[in-house]
Formats: structure tokens, C-alpha cells, sequence
């Protein structure tokens, strides 16, 4: 399974969750791509109030305002 990961600078949260992320992505075999929401306004728009973000391929939201390491393997697993 492949996810996305939607960050932008100078957010802890993103940091946080962004290492969570990696370590469920590592433990399940999933491969992350980053994206900073300032590299497109379409992303920008849909996600400013929500960073940082994790969807699947499809734009499906996993995670959103906080990344739960637990939740998120759980995901990672079922799919």
C-alpha cells in the first residue's frame, strides 16, 4: 500500500506525525510519499486547517489533525 503524507514547514504536529507515519510505513511494508501542502494550491485549500494529513491513493483520509501510530498501522494492515 502506498500513502501520502501532507505536511508544511514549521509544524511540529507534521514532525510528530510524520515520524509516526514512517515507523508504521517500515513496519508494514507500505511506502510513504511526502507532499508539502504549499507545492499546490489544491492542496493548500483542502488541507491548511488539517495538517498533517495521511490518505491513501484514492484521496482517502487515514488520518487527519493528529497521527495516531496505532490507528495507522491498523489501517496499514487491513488494506
Amino acid at each position: 500500500m502506498h500513502i501520502y503524507f501532507y505536511t508544511k514547514p514549521d509544524c511540529t504536529l507534521c514532525d510528530e506525525g510524520q515520524s509516526r507515519a514512517e515507523m508504521a510505513v517500515e513496519e508494514t511494508g507500505a511506502s510513504m510519499t511526502v507532499r508539502s501542502i504549499e507545492d499546490r494550491e489544491e492542496w493548500l485549500e483542502r488541507y491548511h486547517l488539517s495538517v498533517p494529513v495521511v490518505t491513501d491513493t484514492e484521496g482517502n483520509v487515514l488520518q487527519e489533525g493528529m497521527v495516531f501510530y496505532g490507528e495507522l498501522l491498523a489501517q496499514l494492515k487491513e488494506r
